[in-house]
């Protein structure tokens, strides 16, 4: 459900990508096309997060933006 949240809103959530996580690159988010999972690895790459902690901080992300609703 949230790769389809991500996918549904990217043009919304691109902006706010960049001001959560700032050392994300304007290339990574160009190449993620709103993928859930390109956004999960990116983070692990760029911050180190395990799988599980990526998705949670992606899942929060989501929920904080209030587009889960």
């Amino acid at each position: 459900m949230n790769n389809d949240i991500i996918e549904g809103k990217w043009t919304e959530v691109k902006g706010k990508l960049k001001q959560q996580w700032g050392k994300l690159t304007d290339d990574d988010i160009t190449q993620m096309k709103g993928s859930y999972q390109e956004l999960e690895g990116h983070l692990q790459k760029a911050y180190g997060y395990e799988k599980d902690a990526a998705k949670k901080e992606i899942d929060k992300f989501i929920q904080d933006n209030k587009w889960d609703k």
